[in-house]
């Protein structure tokens, strides 16, 4: 697209950028059809903010937000100052959501219709080349009234937007990104969720279930968190948690088996093991490398029951 001097990249799209008012974690989801919409358009660091920069789309807007934000910004003058500087505004839509709550959005007057926007305390939603002028607002009402954890009903406004007519040229992609309430010393740190689906046909369907998997590998990483800690218990309750969430996925099962004979529980492993080496056995030849590890003691014999499985 071409405006004057002036060559910028296309992301026409919905979304929604929010704060939990509960946990008080930041989360920015979208769907669009677009290639791989999630790399340019979601934005989001732990105790800082998130933000959704979209249409005729400036990706500086994501990292410039969050810097601002940082220095304990508001969003609302952040991203005023943001579009002072922006020759092109009246093509761009952008929101965004600070750590206390206060949202900022923008819908110039050049993306193409049906665009707009509608919000509460603490979220946006927002869309250009729609359907209809009702998506925007459905999507409000989804994750308003919806209940569960922050992914879920951003997910739930997506939903809610698509039913709703969604993008009217279609669906290609989606992301999710969700990041803690409290700030971290590093970047990276402080991110609960950060999915993509780059290319599907029903890519909120697929966004859906890679929610799902990533809380099978939540669990599965809190275990191994509580057996270095000491909470075997525990630990063997969230690997169970994790290989009951996805059982078509034998690796979740295989270090839970591994776990349960590193602590001598052999009785309960090997039913595991059988099942692990029946829908895949490579991991057969994988456990004989985990001694070398410190994964598994160096005991033949123990190796040798595991294989017997």
């Amino acid at each position: 697209m071409v405006s004057g001097t002036f060559r910028v990249p296309k992301a026409h799209t919905f979304s929604i950028v929010a704060r939990d008012q509960v946990s008080g974690d930041l989360g920015v989801a979208v769907q669009s059809h677009w290639f791989g919409v999630g790399a340019a358009v979601t934005w989001a660091a732990a105790g800082v903010g998130v933000v959704a920069t979209q249409a005729s789309i400036d990706p500086g807007y994501g990292p410039r937000g969050l810097d601002l934000m940082r220095q304990k910004i508001s969003a609302p003058e952040a991203l005023a100052r943001l579009l002072a500087k922006d020759v092109v505004q009246d093509m761009r839509q952008v929101a965004m959501v600070d750590a206390a709550g206060n949202v900022a959005v923008h819908t110039g007057t050049q993306c193409v219709a049906f665009a707009g926007h509608a919000g509460g305390d603490g979220f946006s939603c927002q869309g250009n080349i729609m359907a209809n002028p009702e998506v925007w607002t459905a999507m409000a009402t989804a994750f308003e009234f919806g209940r569960g954890e922050l992914a879920d009903r951003l997910l739930m406004a997506l939903e809610a937007g698509q039913a709703a007519g969604g993008d009217a040229r279609g669906r290609q992609s989606a992301a999710m990104l969700v990041v803690a309430a409290e700030a971290e010393p590093e970047t990276w740190q402080g991110v609960l969720v950060d999915l993509r689906v780059d290319d599907h046909p029903e890519p909120i369907l697929e966004l859906r279930r890679l929610l799902h998997v990533h809380r099978a590998f939540r669990h599965m990483n809190r275990g191994d968190e509580q057996l270095a800690e000491g909470d075997v218990a525990a630990a063997l309750e969230s690997y169970r948690t994790a290989a009951t969430l996805v059982p078509h996925m034998a690796e979740l099962s295989f270090w839970h088996a591994v776990a349960l004979a590193g602590l001598g529980r052999m009785d309960e492993a090997q039913p595991l093991f059988r099942s692990v080496f029946e829908q895949e056995p490579v991991w057969a030849e994988i456990v004989q490398r985990l001694p070398a590890a410190g994964l598994l003691p160096h005991d033949v014999d123990l190796i040798r029951r595991i294989l017997a499985s």
